[in-house]
């Protein structure tokens, strides 16, 4: 199919490098092949559990002999079109698999929630791995449904059509009973109350993002935030739920409830309310932008947080290779949009 203009809206299939194959890595490689994108050439993991298994034994539809490896340096980058890393939520984890990868030149997409906005919480790193991308021909974007989309590059897009923005409030309320078992675990399901304090301060127990969506938001509305804040607090079973833990019984926890503030001009502009609980009624999306036009958009039944996640993730990849080399945000490389590969 092509333009008006002549141009080619068909894409050749994807030969990807995955790092990363726990849940959403497996995910990932799953809708790699089942949305026809292409291939993995290459996957690396460090688990002793998935170390020698071929992608065919984790993803039965991949029809793929390929062995995981441990050694990122040996997995290669000749002839491969972009990197998927889905390791972990803290930038300074993944680091070293950004560096060696961005040496080589490569376009790299990462579901890091702290490389959706790096500047707010390592400048400094940010400032070096966009300066190795530039220097290597490499492209690096942080992104996912939350932080991603849906708290922020959703809400920054539906400004377009505003005259004035006075203030902005995103909700996003989640029933986690049908995500993965690691989201489970990171909102605190089935905890006493003192594990869930102790946990959220060793900082392992919170939804990650918050803070990086309300400060993408503020530095391209152009506010500079004078002071933000972020709380936390469990929230409590009303009834038996079941749970990827099994049974989570009445009182004991079941989810987490977050909420993040930045002031602006001596008040409150920016609100972001994030719930994520098994058994959540009413589980909804909604964006709030006050100002002119009023806008008010609801998404009934919110966005599926794991089949989003995977999808953004690799419909990026295509709008970050038409990106100049460096690091980006989803604020700064062409629209992503769905699409798929045609032989």
């Amino acid at each position: 199919m092509t333009t008006r203009l002549g141009r080619s809206l068909c894409f050749l299939p994807m030969q990807l490098l995955l790092v990363g194959l726990g849940p959403l890595g497996i995910k990932l490689a799953a809708d790699v092949y089942e949305r026809g994108l292409g291939s993995i050439e290459a996957a690396v993991d460090v688990s002793p559990k998935l170390l020698g298994r071929s992608l065919l034994d984790l993803v039965p539809t991949s029809k793929s002999p390929l062995r995981v490896t441990g050694d990122l340096e040996a997995a290669g980058a000749r002839g491969l079109d972009a990197a998927v890393v889905a390791t972990s939520s803290s930038l300074v984890s993944c680091a070293p698999t950004l560096c060696t990868l961005l040496g080589r030149g490569m376009c790299v997409v990462s579901t890091c929630e702290e490389l959706f906005w790096p500047w707010l919480r390592h400048a400094e790193l940010a400032r070096e791995l966009d300066d190795l991308a530039k220097r290597c021909g490499g492209r690096l974007l942080g992104t996912g449904v939350n932080p991603g989309f849906v708290m922020d590059a959703f809400c920054l897009g539906l400004t377009a059509v505003s005259r004035a923005v006075d203030s902005i409030e995103v909700h996003r309320y989640q029933d986690a009973t049908t995500r993965r078992i690691p989201f489970q675990k990171k909102i605190g399901v089935s905890l006493e109350e003192a594990q869930f304090q102790a946990q959220v301060a060793a900082g392992s127990l919170r939804h990650v993002g918050l803070g990086e969506s309300l400060h993408f938001l503020a530095s391209h509305l152009g506010w500079p935030v004078e002071h933000w804040e972020e709380d936390i607090a469990p929230v409590y079973a009303s009834r038996d739920l079941p749970s990827g833990l099994g049974m989570v019984p009445t009182g004991k926890i079941c989810g987490v409830r977050q909420s993040a503030r930045g002031r602006v001009g001596g008040r409150t502009r920016i609100e972001l309310k994030f719930q994520a609980s098994l058994g959540l009624e009413d589980p909804h999306d909604r964006t709030i932008v006050r100002g002119e036009p009023e806008l008010d958009v609801r998404i009934q039944n919110g966005v599926h947080g794991d089949v989003a996640t995977s999808a953004i993730t690799l419909n990026a990849i295509r709008a970050l290779q038409k990106a100049p080399p460096g690091l980006h945000s989803m604020a700064s490389i062409p629209m992503v949009h769905c699409a798929k590969a045609h032989a």
